[in-house]
């Protein structure tokens, strides 16, 4: 059988090839899957798919309609695939539902570390043999707060890094985590956490409930010299009343990973293109703000491990098996 993976990236193919080698073909696209990719799908019946790809009903119908009959979908959030039209339709949508935790976290340290000294700006500078410090002076991480909105295993895995800078620990979720309490983390209401971080970084998974976590009122509720860092989903924050904010030389640094507008944009060359989106153009323009384009889990262990779980997955779908990471069972 011939498996179709759509949205590969470079120096993820040899990773899938080796993991399929010895069960089953597949064919690595580099291509989204969108209304107008998916009829490429037609006479497979397993096609994976990466965050970035667009399965909505149509595209869901498409593709049933062509025969598919199973996503496996390489990544952990699955806001991008309409689960109710899936199911009505027959069709089969696993997920990966964990990898390495530190990818992220490590990452999102990355971006925290680069805004607050300067880094960009420092290697454009030195680049042009400037050696000049103006402007780049940071602070010390050591003894001020963070606050982390999420703490499951990569909240975790933050909260550790920020115990080892000596940061006091401010977290909140809807479930406490023994192993931050263990670490001195102190949970608090949202607004609590907000007025009192000097850094706040997100952890937590995009759903109804946390579309803008980040709206107007809990940006205006932020120090004014606080850093932020998002490297989970972009629709955590409302980005126009983050750029607001920035407008008004709020935020001493702040590190995107994520946007709520990147599908069709990110993991693509857009250089020699005009931008149409406006607040992007703007937020890229501001320079207190990193913008990378969704790779904090983009290492060979996490992508290794999606890669591995993804494998897994078909293979319990051609047996007939089910686990956790099945999001709509075979009907």
């Amino acid at each position: 059988m011939e498996i179709l993976a759509f949205g590969v990236q470079a120096d993820e193919r040899p990773l899938i090839e080796r993991a399929f080698a010895g069960h089953h073909e597949v064919h690595c696209l580099d291509v989204f899957l969108t209304e107008d990719t998916a009829p490429i799908a037609r006479g497979h019946e397993i096609v994976s798919t990466s965050v970035n790809c667009g399965l909505g009903s149509g595209v869901l119908q498409t593709l049933a309609a062509g025969g598919t009959q199973m996503i496996a979908q390489r990544s952990t959030g699955f806001n991008n695939v309409d689960l109710p039209v899936a199911e009505r339709l027959g069709m089969t949508v696993a997920r990966v539902s964990s990898y390495s935790p530190y990818s992220v976290a490590e990452f999102a340290w990355t971006l925290a570390m680069a805004v607050n000294r300067r880094v960009v700006r420092a290697s454009i500078r030195t680049r042009d043999f400037d050696f000049r410090l103006d402007g780049l002076m940071g602070r010390d991480l050591h003894g001020r707060t963070v606050g982390v909105l999420g703490t499951g295993k990569i909240g975790e895995a933050f909260t550790r890094i920020a115990h080892g800078f000596g940061m006091r620990l401010l977290g909140w979720d809807v479930a406490e985590n023994p192993a931050c309490r263990d670490l001195g983390m102190a949970y608090v209401p949202k607004e609590e956490l907000l007025a009192e971080a000097d850094l706040v970084s997100l952890h937590v998974p995009l759903m109804p409930e946390t579309q803008h976590l980040l709206d107007a009122a809990a940006l205006k509720a932020m120090k004014d010299d606080a850093i932020l860092v998002n490297s989970s989903r972009g629709g955590l924050i409302d980005t126009a009343a983050l750029v607001a904010e920035l407008r008004e030389g709020r935020f001493t640094g702040v590190g995107l990973d994520v946007y709520e507008a990147e599908a069709g944009l990110f993991f693509l060359d857009k250089s020699l293109e005009a931008i149409a989106d406006d607040t992007l153009a703007r937020l890229v323009t501001f320079p207190n703000v990193l913008v990378t384009s969704h790779q904090a889990y983009y290492t060979e262990d996490a992508v290794g491990q999606i890669v591995a779980a993804t494998v897994r997955n078909v293979l319990d779908y051609l047996a007939g098996r089910r686990s956790e990471n099945v999001l709509v069972p075979r009907s």
